[in-house]
């Protein structure tokens, strides 16, 4: 099965730092879209909360991971994700749909933030 990673920050072309830029190289862009809710400035990057009845558009890039499963891994750790122990982590790998600029519907792999808008900065 093909996995895909929605990126709306740093994990885009252009915008990864040194430390991840290796990794976002070898993804393969399918296009532009979007999910709904609020994005926060949180310093040095942003952070996505997901609300489907938003009206807000969080706009951003669809890739098509590579056939690697340590690619997810190098992504977890750069995001401060670990399985296991949401409870401590930055930001959390989940699943969600991903309106495309085609007018089609990709379920999609996103970070959001594991925070509340008063934390961030």
């Amino acid at each position: 099965m093909t996995d895909h990673l929605f990126a709306y920050g740093t994990l885009q072309p252009g915008r990864a730092p040194a430390e991840i830029a290796a990794a976002v190289e070898r993804l393969r862009p399918v296009g532009e879209g979007f999910v709904r809710g609020a994005l926060y400035d949180l310093g040095d990057y942003p952070g996505a909360v997901l609300d489907p009845s938003s009206h807000q558009k969080i706009a951003g890039t669809v890739f098509q991971l590579p056939e690697d499963a340590n690619i997810l891994r190098q992504f977890d750790q750069y995001e401060g994700f670990t399985p296991g122990a949401q409870e401590t982590s930055l930001f959390l790998r989940t699943r969600c749909p991903v309106a495309l600029a085609s007018g089609r519907t990709l379920e999609c792999w996103i970070y959001v933030y594991n925070g509340t808008p008063e934390q961030s900065r």
